[in-house]
């Protein structure tokens, strides 16, 4: 598995730790203590390599020593990242939360649940779908979503039950 290891400078002040990493403009954190501030530099770690290595950036070579007189009253910590299991657990989070256009279908779901009434007038779960689909709305997308969210296909049958539809 690989490993990085980048020189983070922890900065004191009156709340804490400020703390950033030289190598990489941008990645930078706070903690209220040191052990705090080098978990946070942890985290700010892995979700900045995550980020450059999503939009195809190349990672700069870890610097092996800081100037001094740039991290003159700061503390310099060095910190250990494993990229690949960052990856492997932002991508695992990422296929279980629903996108915004199927929160909104959530929602409107709900309405429907709420207001039964919205439901007369379709013949079929396919009628009600083509009309939904129309307004931007998945529902298919929902049913997978409520009733599993790891499950990849659903029957039509699968789709009413969950839908609560006859």
């Amino acid at each position: 598995m690989r490993k990085l290891t980048y020189l983070a400078v922890l900065e004191p002040s009156a709340d804490g730790y400020g703390v950033y990493f030289p190598d990489l403009p941008g990645c930078i954190s706070f903690g209220k203590d040191i052990e705090d501030s080098q978990q946070m530099a942890r985290e700010a770690l892995e979700l900045h390599i995550y980020g450059m290595e999503k939009n195809n950036e190349p990672l700069p070579e870890p610097s092996q020593s800081l100037d001094k007189k740039d991290t003159e009253m700061s503390i310099i910590t060095a910190i250990t990242v494993l990229p690949d299991l960052v990856k492997s657990a932002m991508e695992k989070q990422a296929r279980n939360v629903p996108n915004a256009e199927t929160i909104c279908a959530i929602e409107e779901v709900e309405k429907m649940k709420r207001n039964p009434e919205i439901y007369k007038g379709y013949d079929d779960i396919n009628e009600m779908m083509t009309i939904a689909l129309e307004d931007e709305f998945d529902l298919k997308a929902i049913a997978e979503y409520e009733a599993d969210p790891d499950k990849k296909t659903y029957s039509l049958e699968e789709v009413k039950s969950i839908l609560g539809i006859d």
